[in-house]
């Protein structure tokens, strides 16, 4: 071959590369979110609504200091649950009517069909932000969710806490969580979903709803865990994933495999171009 038809090889590997990304995306793989152009007002929210919902503050970090009592009644500190292991964090009031029996039950749902253990590869550490609350109701709600569970370890990854107005505000500020009271109702308007913070307790992901896709909370506590949770697989599957804190759900990771497949395109047609060339030289 001369000069030219090895560029035509190199331009035609390229162009094949692009292909292959317009096919992958052309697939649709994973979530589409339109994003409202700006100056576009969002839909109408009632007033009560409008500062509710979560904030994300990705790797914001929780103070270790924040007291809260246990479901013992005994004092103990957020930072407790540091250290060892990601934390599921779920916000809630215990005699919530609605939502909050939703999002535990979500919560547990998915834990039951995923094989890492409450207690050895991450806790739950649920905190009423409703400050009347009492340790008596954290333990009845406690009790209610290990018997569902039904693992061994998980006497010692789920905890349940209450406490003083201060320290709920200090957490909820911590991880962005926003929420009003209605005094008209005696209720709390608040958002559904979790917290997922690594061992040192970092906030690292948020999983919105009232229910979480067994692969999202999965993939959240081994990104959380920094790898030492999980298995290869798992780590390979954060390759093709990705996490979207728009939805606050793992998307196909589309990028990922367009430079992958590209770089793999390439570099077959160049490995093509090398060997012809070599055997020119020797002909």
């Amino acid at each position: 071959m001369t000069g030219r038809p090895y560029a035509r090889a190199i331009g035609l590997a390229l162009a094949l590369a692009v292909s292959l990304a317009g096919r992958v995306m052309a697939q649709g793989f994973g979530p589409v979110v339109s994003i409202p152009p700006p100056g576009q007002p969002a839909s109408e929210r009632p007033a009560m609504l409008k500062d509710v919902g979560f904030e994300q503050k990705l790797n914001a970090i929780v103070p270790a200091d924040i007291p809260f009592v246990d479901e013992t009644g005994k004092n103990v500190t957020i930072g407790q649950y540091f250290g060892k292991r990601p934390v599921v964090l779920a916000l809630v009031y215990y005699e919530c009517p609605q939502l909050c029996t939703l999002v535990l039950n979500g919560l547990v749902g998915s834990l039951e069909t995923i094989n890492f253990d409450a207690g050895n590869q991450f806790d739950v550490v649920a905190v009423s932000f409703d400050a009347g609350e009492t340790p008596a109701l954290a333990a009845a709600k406690r009790d209610l969710y290990l018997k569902r569970y039904r693992r061994p370890s998980a006497a010692s990854g789920f905890h349940f806490l209450t406490g003083r107005p201060e320290s709920i505000a200090r957490l909820t500020d911590a991880v962005g969580f926003r929420l009003k009271y209605d005094e008209a109702i005696d209720q709390f308007a608040h958002a559904a979903g979790i917290t997922i913070l690594t061992p040192q307790g970092h906030v690292s992901r948020y999983l919105y709803g009232i229910e979480y896709a067994p692969r999202d909370l999965r993939l959240a506590l081994v990104e959380a865990g920094d790898g030492k949770i999980g298995s290869l697989a798992d780590q390979a599957l954060l390759f093709c994933y990705h996490y979207d804190p728009i939805t606050g759900k793992y998307g196909f990771a589309v990028m990922s495999l367009v430079r992958l497949g590209g770089i793999l395109t390439v570099g077959a047609f160049l490995a093509f171009v090398w060997v012809s060339r070599r055997k020119e030289l020797h002909a």
